[in-house]
């Protein structure tokens, strides 16, 4: 917020302490109360200073804010000789005045909370945004740690810088040399100026900050799953830290919502984070930005019909198709509202900018999802709009989704693989085509020829929009010819997945329960680590509990935004009907857009408010304020009735209650902030050390000394104690891995690991038990089922070399059982109607070990040459 001192426009009065004191007492009748300010009617101010014939041009300006010192009567106190203020302008052209305080004191605090915090907070929030765009979306937690770091410390600092600027105001001295009079601290029911508790009351009391309870109510479930228990600790873990991540950045963008310019700030993130991933992406196309996995080659014409899809900086084309979807519906409405009127040439062609690479970075991802998601939501748009103002939709629409849908024809042909120079100029040519024919419907449009004009510009549109769905169609209709096995297989994981969700439907598994449990209750060997339905995945890790909490949130959203912010609501519909039929709301980064979305209504509801407010209209004041307002007045006028020391003991309550909580909620949030940090820095420890271990030769001290120094760090990672293990003794290892079933119960390969110790040491039956547990939990899992018999075939000549038959042949007979369910399952798989994306079956080698084995059970002398037993099936790590 921009403090400059007001030397037009406002009236200074000078006729000394009883003029001034009579003006303030009369103008002090029309005072009213809105978010914890004094607004006081200055239009007396303004006819007194007009009769007396001195200049005042602020008559923009009718609400005169004072934030002056009061007495506990509500008595003025002003100094003796001279009327001191520093009034200042904020940005809604509202005067502020401070009485208290040297001038330079005043305007350094006034800078420090106006646009100092404002830039700090806005800036903090940009950089989130443009991280989480850069790090794959945060999809990993790996990826998310450091963001998360640097918001913690970022918001710990400034929450520090807070407290060390604006400190409590105790009672002035007497005055000294510039005769100052002594002032007193009003003791009031709603705030003190100046103090930090005033200061933490009004961060309460801000219109958004409801928003944070959404994901610490998030952050608060999937902490407890992880200290009651669930399929993953680690899983439950990594999701409060996540939500943690979330709730911070909610807060973060909630304080920039109540700012002085926050609109501005919004719109600016907006525009960075969106235009990085649309331009990043077509870069990558046109062989200019090298980007690693940017684009997803596949054979499979089912998946893809060019053979490549765009999945720009997410590495995914559908959640990049969703996420860039949800740009250009906004922007498309940005535009519509430029196009309602006439505007130069030049703020028309910035205004439709950006939506012909959105489009066509849309087109690339070939995520019909996606595509139909922002169908739904653009046709939302269009319905939103005024009857006059939808002309002007399809207008910004027509000519950019047309030469989008060419540019995507050229570059789907070269399978997104063209040669720099004509894929840069195929991207120029389509940009410039769309912007010059967008320009020439405009002025066609309001060229002012009666209907000739507008029957043109109609017929333009038409063309333009089936042009456009004819070569965009083209993708969907030959994928669709090519199968529909991936849409089948989505279908039979939703109801794999519903009926893993029956079995805790209110209090849910925990975090990543999809991830850990599908293996055991899949119906068929389909591959797939996400469950690919939002819902379904929030449904699964937190129960019925969490599906309110979202759509609470997400109801309260929309309805904000239908009140203040409509163009804004196109763009939460995309976020919501594409995370129901895909996996986007893994991605934190989704999460970060809608709460950007949500905040940016906000801003943009305060901004409405004021401007209501420095118009002067008294139609402003709800209800709700003035009732606010009326119990304030009753309660100090009782208390003035009432005696001194009842008066005094209710006042002295007051403030030792509203102390306590603003204390409390200050305490709250940094040790909130704090326990972020530290258990942030801890797992990303564990990552650094863990892969520094993966980079060392297998087998070296210095792999097991970082491994040890991952492990201590984060002990709630299987994978790391899957790898330390094997370079421990074997009780050292064994007890190490059944600690860590504690941490995840539902992970085969750690139940692999306890079978092969147990086949080492002889011991087949619980060898056995804990093969048969891993295989119950990934039964589709061809390597596990051949390693496991294996091993169960070791642990037979184990226990019939030390002359122990009858327990050998027991083992064995159990091994034989488990090829035979093996067998059975893999003929089932094959002669079924089911897709077998794990390629699952049974290969000779484990054919070898079954026939090992029933020769062992049946048999009364050593029965099988050591050749076949000499090497184990390769074991991969999850």
């Amino acid at each position: 917020m921009k403090n400059r001192t007001m030397d037009k426009g406002v009236i200074r009065y000078k006729r000394g302490h009883a003029a001034s004191k009579e003006m303030m007492e009369r103008a002090f009748k029309g005072v009213h109360r809105t978010n914890d300010r004094k607004y006081i009617d200055n239009r007396d101010l303004y006819d007194e200073g007009s009769r007396d014939g001195r200049d005042s041009r602020a008559h923009r300006d009718s609400t005169y804010i004072r934030e002056g010192t009061y007495n506990k009567d509500d008595t003025y106190q002003k100094d003796d000789e001279t009327y001191h203020s520093d009034d200042t302008y904020d940005s809604n052209g509202t005067i502020q005045t401070e009485g208290s305080g040297s001038p330079s004191r005043s305007l350094r605090n006034e800078y420090y909370s106006g646009s100092g915090w404002t830039g700090a907070v806005g800036i903090l929030s940009i950089v989130l945004l443009l991280a989480g765009c850069l790090r794959r979306g945060l999809y990993y937690s790996t990826d998310l740690y450091p963001v998360l770091l640097i918001a913690a410390g970022s918001t710990l600092i400034m929450i520090v810088l807070f407290l060390a600027i604006f400190h409590p105001k105790q009672e002035k001295e007497k005055k000294q040399a510039k005769g100052q009079a002594r002032k007193q601290v009003r003791l009031s029911l709603v705030y003190w100026p100046g103090s930090n508790e005033r200061m933490v009351g009004r961060m309460i009391r801000m219109p958004g900050l409801w928003r944070v309870l959404w994901p610490l109510g998030m952050m608060t479930c999937f902490g407890l799953h992880a200290w009651a228990g669930s399929v993953s600790k680690q899983g439950s873990m990594d999701e409060m830290i996540r939500w943690s991540m979330l709730a911070l950045f909610t807060l973060l963008t909630a304080i920039l919502a109540v700012r002085t310019n926050a609109a501005r700030w919004l719109a600016i993130g907006w525009q960075m984070a969106g235009g990085l991933l649309v331009l990043s992406g077509m870069l990558a196309v046109c062989g200019v930005l090298p980007l690693p996995f940017g684009v997803m080659r596949t054979a499979d014409p089912e998946i893809s019909s060019a053979g490549a899809r765009l999945g720009g900086l997410l590495q995914y084309p559908n959640a990049y198709g969703a996420i860039v979807g949800m740009y250009a519906v906004e922007r498309l409405t940005a535009a519509a509202r430029v196009i309602a009127r006439p505007v130069s040439a030049g703020r028309l062609i910035a205004a439709v900018l950006p939506l012909m690479p959105a489009q066509a970075a849309l087109l690339l991802s070939e995520s019909r999802g996606a595509w139909l998601a922002t169908g739904c939501a653009a046709v939302a748009a269009f319905a939103l709009q005024r009857r006059g103002a939808r002309l002007p939709l399809l207008l910004a629409m027509a000519a950019p989704l047309a030469c989008a849908a060419w540019l995507y024809r050229q570059l789907a042909a070269a399978q997104l693989a063209p040669a720099p120079v004509p894929g840069l100029l195929a991207l120029a040519g389509a940009w410039a085509a769309a912007l010059l024919g967008t320009l020439l419907l405009c002025r066609l449009w309001h060229s002012g020829a009666a209907k000739a004009s507008r029957a043109a510009a109609l017929t333009a549109i038409v063309l333009a929009g089936a042009a456009a769905a004819l070569m965009a169609m083209a993708s969907t209709a030959d994928r669709l010819a090519a199968g529909v096995g991936t849409g089948m297989s989505r279908l039979q994981m939703w109801r794999d997945a519903l009926q893993l969700w029956t079995k805790a439907a209110w209090l849910g598994h925990g975090g990543d329960t999809w991830r850990n449990m599908f293996r055991a209750i899949q119906s068929s060997p389909y591959v797939g680590g996400e469950v690919h339905n939002g819902l379904l995945d929030l449904a699964l890790d937190m129960g019925m509990i969490g599906i309110l909490l979202v759509a609470g949130w997400f109801l309260l959203t929309l309805r904000s935004m239908l009140d203040f912010a409509p163009q804004l609501l196109p763009s939460v519909l995309v976020f919501g009907l594409h995370g129901a039929v895909d996996f986007d709301w893994s991605f934190t980064l989704f999460w970060m857009f809608f709460i950007w979305l949500g905040a940016w209504a906000d801003a943009l509801k305060t901004e409405a408010l004021e401007g209501m407010q420095s118009a002067g209209t008294a139609e402003y004041t709800t209800s709700r304020f003035r009732a606010r307002s009326r119990f304030f007045r009753s309660l100090s006028t009782q208390s003035r009735r009432s005696t001194v020391p009842m008066r005094s003991n209710f006042h002295i309550f007051q403030r030792v209650t509203t102390r306590l909580i603003r204390v409390s909620t200050v305490m709250i949030i940094l040790f909130w902030l704090g326990g972020t940090v530290w258990l942030t820095s801890r797992y990303a420890l564990a990552e650094v050390q863990y892969r520094q271990a993966m980079s060392e030769p297998a087998g070296t001290p210095a792999q097991k000394m970082h491994l040890t120094a991952a492990l201590q760090s984060n002990p709630n990672r299987p994978d790391i104690v899957i790898f330390l293990a094997r370079f421990l003794p074997g009780r050292e290892a064994e007890s190490l891995l059944v600690n860590s079933l504690s941490h995840s119960p539902m992970h085969p390969q750690i139940y692999i690991e306890l079978g092969q110790l147990a086949a080492q040491f002889g011991e087949g039956q619980q060898a056995g038990e804990y093969f048969e547990q891993a295989i119950a939990l990934n039964r589709y899992d061809g390597i596990g089922q051949s390693a496991a018999l294996y091993w169960m075939e070791q642990a037979a000549r184990r226990e019939w070399k030390t002359g122990y038959r009858d327990r050998a042949r027991q083992t064995a007979a159990a091994g034989v059982q488990m090829y035979e369910r093996y067998q059975l399952l893999a003929e089932e798989v094959e002669a079924g109607d089911v897709r077998n994306d794990q390629r699952f079956g049974i290969d000779e080698q484990a054919r070898g070990y079954g026939e090992n084995l029933r020769r062992l059970a049946s048999a009364s002398s050593h029965p099988f040459p050591p050749e076949l037993t000499k090497q184990s099936p390769s074991i991969t790590n999850e």
